[in-house]
């Protein structure tokens, strides 16, 4: 799955939490997101658009609430890939076990052949 193809997956399916995503699709989205975050937190440092006078700038507010929900939709969806509920998504928060279990999560190859969230995109 290409970077194009993934991005366009996540974002056509914005707040689609039913079904799978791959690895792929996964991983690229992190990246463009990663990516959109960088580029809107160097226009608010270019235009002075921080807010408070702090690093939190507007362009960067917007870059994270548009990409909020895909973001979460599409770790959901990589969640059910490894036949897990996507109500794992909410260990994200507590600090060091939470990241490092979805890190281990998300990194894992999905269960071959459907499963009770539906088909493999893999195959």
């Amino acid at each position: 799955m290409s970077f194009t193809e993934a991005v366009r997956s996540a974002l056509t399916r914005y707040v689609g939490f039913s079904g799978r995503a791959r690895r792929a699709e996964y991983w690229w989205f992190v990246l463009f997101s990663t990516a959109v975050a960088i580029v809107g937190s160097i226009l608010d440092l270019l235009l002075g658009t921080g807010l408070d006078g702090g690093n939190l700038g507007i362009f960067y507010v917007v870059a994270l609430l548009a990409l909020a929900l895909p973001s979460l939709a599409v770790a959901v969806r990589r969640l059910h890939d490894t036949e897990r509920s996507g109500w794992w998504v909410l260990i994200s928060p507590i600090p060091l076990i939470g990241p490092l279990v979805m890190l281990i999560f998300t990194v894992q190859d999905g269960t071959p052949g459907p499963n009770r969230f539906g088909p493999s995109p893999k195959y």
